[in-house]
């Protein structure tokens, strides 16, 4: 096909590469994506879309397509852990304790203060159809399934990257010329290619996830997002059972068991269907098997973000394990926060220097999540079993005494269960964790300090307090205008603009937009909220969050976070605001 040029080659069909492609398209970047597999994920695999992943995709059109086949909530907001599924024995199907999660039951409220949507359900297998329907028709021709990279090379005048792109239908090679690349290729290609060094720990432990069809509506009680069974009897059968779809509730079809496989084949589909059916106390179950994947938990970050003109994002970038659900979406936030960056200096609108923002402001948000994802894991395998009263010093031959003492309807029995309660609601820390969700903020890059100190975290990740402070997402509050109700959110576009939000009385800012964004050549939005201005504060949110004086201004990057703020009245906001504008693209500072 000889050499074709782009402004961005996206290796990657995935989650974090199909909603690079479609954020890239929304900032009118051209680009080729290409994706080895012929289709999207035939597997589960990750299923929960948290708050700020949703406001993204809310952002770019997208929650709409996403929520319609997904869950919300209120269909899994509840963790779980029971005994067994079913069974005859005294111990079979009881509940040892459930606690509300991701936004659902009393976490609600907190939930819809924080932003605009909510959480969703929604595996990767129903979700990679939905992205790369909205790639293709944002890019078309643009998305090749069925092509894989064979080499990746800087230009000598590093101007450029080539690569060489294989058709694995045809064999076909076609050299791809793009200035910049996204590496969303989960470390597989590019990775191995550049030498990045991923650091960490590269094999915690192994798993085991089945993935079936089966009717389980006599038993299932519905609502939970995952359901621990903690075998009473053996420990070797005690495992997880997540619902898939794609009908949720009591009927889904669908399902994914972690367990264990201990001295079994799992290409052995009867041995492996026996196992499930045991596991689950359902000796005649009728069941489909799909898939028995076996994978390595991981620990990793790469050394750096940034290789010349090539990025890392998503797995390529990060990879932790599977509590809290951080791996695919810090992935799509990454693509996120890359895309407006790329946007901005292909434009010329900015330096290069922006981009070495990506790495300076995801990076660290990487580690933290990857350190939160670990403590998470290694707590729910240790206390989670203390809280019963088991462990290291129980020996087999007591293990379902203990079971029988929690449940026992005696004085201990209740203190039993009251303890662990409280153990219990420690888990707090992986499934109501808002604060880690939406409460990261960038504390070097394309911001501009205003030196006031980082507010206090929840220690447990469980309260998230918004704040207009540089770096952090913009508060959400709802406003209206013309009898509309919008969010805050709302107000940043799915382009590459600047929004600066001001007071009623903020002319003066307004004028100040105007100027600066002519003097830089990047779109400046300024919307005046308050009493008589063009936006109401709908409920006096706004005023209770922005953190400013009715003078002050908050300006807000593309992808919506707070990018500088002025808390009062300044002798020369034009002068103030293109500064600042040009500290966060990278110019020299007029």
């Amino acid at each position: 096909m000889g050499t074709v040029e782009v402004p961005v080659l996206i290796v990657g069909g995935g989650g974090t590469g199909l909603s690079a492609s479609v954020f890239l398209s929304d900032h009118g970047v051209g680009h080729l994506l290409v994706e080895r597999r012929a289709d999207t994920s035939r597997l589960p695999k990750a299923h929960y879309l948290n708050q700020r992943t949703m406001g993204v995709f809310r952002q770019h059109g997208l929650a709409d397509d996403v929520s319609r086949p997904g869950a919300g909530p209120e269909q899994f907001g509840t963790v779980r852990w029971q005994t067994t599924l079913t069974g005859q024995g005294p111990l079979d199907g009881r509940v040892i304790h459930e606690m509300d999660g991701f936004g659902g039951g009393a976490l609600r409220e907190a939930y819809e203060a924080a932003g605009p949507v909510l959480p969703v359900k929604l595996p990767q297998l129903r979700l990679e159809p939905v992205l790369r329907r909205h790639a293709e028709q944002r890019n078309p021709g643009g998305i090749l399934f069925g092509h894989e990279l064979v080499s990746l090379a800087e230009d000598e005048d590093g101007g450029s990257v080539t690569a060489e792109i294989r058709s694995t239908g045809t064999g076909e090679t076609t050299t791809v010329r793009a200035r910049y690349v996204i590496a969303a290729d989960g470390g597989r290609t590019v990775g191995s290619a550049l030498g990045v060094r991923m650091e960490g720990l590269p094999a915690l432990f192994d798993a085991t996830t089945a993935y079936f069809s089966a009717d389980l509506s006599p038993w299932w009680n519905e609502g939970s997002i995952i359901t621990w069974f903690l075998n009473p009897y053996r420990p070797d059968l005690s495992s997880a059972l997540i619902e898939m779809g794609p009908t949720w509730g009591r009927h889904c079809e669908e399902w994914g068991l972690h367990l264990p496989l201990t001295g079994i084949d799992r290409t052995d589909e009867q041995a492996v269907t026996a196992r499930i059916r045991e596991v689950l106390g359902l000796p005649e179950l009728e069941l489909t098997l799909h898939e028995v994947t076996s994978w390595t938990v991981e620990a990793v970050l790469a050394e750096r973000y940034r290789y010349g003109r090539v990025f890392l994002a998503g797995d390529a970038a990060h990879r932790q394990p599977p509590a809290v659900g951080l791996g695919l979406n810090t992935g799509i936030q990454d693509a996120h926060n890359l895309a407006w960056k790329l946007a901005a200096v292909l434009s010329g609108s900015a330096g290069d220097s922006l981009l070495d923002a990506y790495e300076a402001e995801r990076r660290p948000v990487g580690r933290h999540n990857l350190g939160w994802a670990m403590s998470a894991a290694a707590h729910h395998q240790v206390v989670i079993d203390a809280a019963l009263g088991l462990g290291p010093h129980v020996p087999p031959e007591r293990r379902t005494q203990m079971f029988f003492g929690y449940f026992a309807p005696t004085p201990v029995g209740a203190a039993q269960r009251a303890r662990a309660a409280e153990i219990f609601a420690t888990h707090r820390g992986e499934c109501q964790a808002l604060d880690v969700e939406a409460g990261f903020g960038y504390e070097q890059g394309a911001v501009v300090p205003d030196g006031s100190r980082l507010p206090a975290r929840s220690p447990l990740g469980d309260v998230y307090r918004p704040t207009t402070r540089p770096g952090h997402l913009l508060p959400h509050a709802w406003i209206e205008r013309d009898g509309r109700r919008v969010s805050t959110h709302d107000l940043v576009g799915s382009g590459t603009g600047f929004v600066l939000i001001t007071g009623a009385d903020g002319a003066a800012w307004a004028e100040a937009a105007a100027l600066a964004a002519g003097k830089l050549s990047v779109p400046v939005t300024a919307v005046l909220i308050g009493e008589g201005a063009e936006y109401a504060d709908a409920d006096g949110a706004w005023q209770r969050l922005r953190e400013t004086g009715g003078a002050g201004a908050v300006l807000v990057r593309p992808d919506q976070h707070v990018a500088w703020r002025a808390t009062g009245t300044e002798a020369d906001p034009a002068g103030a605001l293109t500064e600042a504008l040009s500290l966060v693209l990278g110019h020299q500072v007029p």
